[in-house]
């Protein structure tokens, strides 16, 4: 890990754009492990950004402990615990070249959904979907957050249909990425990725992860994330395409 300037490069754009994510930019990182894995190894990027994400958690739990929603919780973390559960069984049962090109699928196929959004597009579930849909959702979210960390497009698809009121969307958010990023805990270190040069390389990206988180909490109640949004989105169609050629080659 970070053996070259744009190794380092990718690890700092990835921390940035995770923590703008934690701070209130709602699905901004799930191109985070993206950029990461561009010039570094998949599974090892995953666990060097696990214990930021976990730092990251708890500025944005703290900064929003008073705006969340109870029943999205107890609908979406059953399914999120069964979803990393499956998670971390592909990651143990499959090649490293499979992982990026999941990383690679899951950034274009998320890319091309939000950009059919903004252009009208029906992106949500009907507001009156069951639990069990939302459970359902809540094991993909879980599934992909274990192996790209990026699993808020289908917890999205499910939640934004509640009509939450913003801080409360980004409080029930938050907790809920909280609560699934540590119980990937157990399979990471069943896998072996905490190794002491990847805590090492956690270490050195807290301070810029914890700047970033704090920034994104004061500009998301300034700024109007639209054209932010749109940008981000085109670099996940762009950085998918590149990692899913690369997991071929």
């Amino acid at each position: 890990m970070f053996v070259s300037w744009p190794a380092i490069v990718c690890a700092t754009l990835a921390v940035i754009v995770s923590g703008l994510a934690k701070g209130g930019f709602s699905g901004a990182g799930a191109l985070a492990m993206p950029i990461m894995v561009l010039t570094n190894p998949p599974v090892e990027s995953a666990a060097v950004m696990l214990p930021i994400l976990i730092v990251q958690d708890a500025v944005s739990v703290w900064s929003f402990r008073h705006s969340w929603d109870g029943s999205v919780l107890k609908v979406m973390m059953p399914g999120m615990t069964l979803g990393v559960a499956l998670g971390y069984l592909f990651s143990r049962s499959v090649s490293e070249a499979a992982v990026l090109g999941v990383v690679g699928l899951v950034s274009l196929l998320f890319g091309l959904q939000r950009l059919w959004a903004e252009r009208g597009g029906r992106t949500t579930l009907p507001s009156d979907s069951p639990g069990w849909v939302g459970s359902l959702f809540g094991t993909f979210s879980g599934f992909a957050s274990h192996v790209a960390h990026a699993g808020a497009p289908p917890f999205q698809m499910w939640v934004l249909a509640r009509r939450l009121e913003r801080d409360t969307l980004v409080g029930t958010t938050a907790i809920a990425f909280a609560y699934m990023n540590w119980i990937k805990v157990p399979g990471y270190v069943a896998l072996g990725q905490f190794s002491r040069a990847n805590l090492f390389h956690s270490a050195l990206l807290v301070p810029l992860a914890l700047a970033s988180t704090w920034a994104g909490v004061r500009i998301v109640r300034r700024v109007d994330p639209q054209r932010f949004y749109r940008i981000i989105y085109a670099l996940m169609i762009a950085v998918g395409l590149w990692l899913l050629r690369e997991s071929l080659v």
